[in-house]
C-alpha cells in the first residue's frame, strides 16, 4: 500500500541508514520496471497498483536522501509533486480497473503469482535490511513501516492470482486493484494536504521579521 511518509527533519541520519536507503530504492525502482511490464503482459490490474506501490515508495526514498539538507519550502513543494502522482497513479488503477471489467478480460494468474512472490520477497528483504531502524527516529520507523506494509499487498495481489486461477474471472484481481488503487489516492490527498500545510507555514516563518530586523525598526 502507498504510504504518506514525509520527508524527515534535517537531522543527522543513523549510521547505516542512507546506505540503506539507497538499497531499497534500487530495489524499489527495480520490481516497479518488472511488476510494470507484467501487469501489462498479464492483464492484471492488481499487479499495476503494486507496481504503482512500489514507485510511490521509491519517490519517498528519493526525498528522504535528497531533502535532508533542505528547508520546509522545497520539502514541502517535493511532497506536493509525490503526493500529486501518486493520487494520480491511483485514478489511472481506477480507469483501468473499469476497462478491464468492461471488456472482459481475465488476467494470467501464473504471471501474477510468480510476480507477486517475486515482489513479496524484495519488500521482505527491504524490510528486514531496515528493521534495525524500526526504533529510530520518525522517518526510520516509518520508511521500515511502509516496506512491512508492502509485504502485505504482495500477499493480496497473490491471494487474488488464487482467486484469478480458481474461478477463472478477473473479479478478484479487480477487488483487489480497487483496494491499492483506493489506498493510492487517499494517501495522495493526504500528503498535498500535508504539504499545503508545510509550504505555508514555510512562507508564514519567511515573512516574519528577524528579531534583528524588528528591534531596529523600534528604535
Amino acid at each position: 500500500m502507498a504510504c504518506s511518509c514525509s520527508a524527515p527533519e534535517p537531522k543527522s541520519p543513523a549510521p547505516g541508514f542512507r546506505k540503506a536507503l539507497w538499497i531499497a530504492l534500487w530495489v524499489n525502482l527495480a520490481m516497479f520496471l518488472v511488476e510494470g511490464i507484467a501487469s501489462i503482459q498479464s492483464g492484471s490490474v492488481s499487479l499495476m497498483a503494486d507496481a504503482i506501490d512500489f514507485f510511490g515508495d521509491s519517490a519517498n526514498y528519493i526525498l528522504s536522501l535528497s531533502v535532508l539538507s533542505m528547508g520546509m519550502l522545497w520539502r514541502g513543494r517535493a511532497a506536493m509533486v509525490k503526493g500529486l502522482t501518486m493520487a494520480t497513479f491511483g485514478l489511472v488503477v481506477w480507469g483501468r480497473a473499469i476497462w478491464i471489467a468492461q471488456s472482459g478480460i481475465t488476467p494470467e494468474p501464473l504471471t501474477m503469482g510468480a510476480v507477486g512472490l517475486l515482489a513479496l520477497a524484495a519488500n521482505v528483504s527491504v524490510a528486514v535490511m531496515l528493521f534495525r531502524f524500526r526504533e529510530g527516529d520518525s522517518d526510520m520507523r516509518s520508511v521500515w513501516l511502509c516496506s512491512r506494509n508492502d509485504a502485505i499487498s504482495n500477499l493480496a495481489v497473490m491471494a487474488a492470482a488464487i482467486g484469478v486461477f480458481g474461478t477463472n474471472s478477473a473479479w478478484p484481481d479487480l477487488v483487489v486493484a480497487g483496494v491499492m488503487g483506493s489506498l493510492a489516492v487517499t494517501a495522495g490527498v493526504s500528503v498535498v494536504r500535508h504539504a499545503r500545510q508545510d509550504i505555508a507555514d514555510a512562507r508564514a516563518a519567511s515573512a516574519q521579521p528577524s528579531p534583528a530586523g524588528s528591534s531596529a525598526s523600534s528604535r
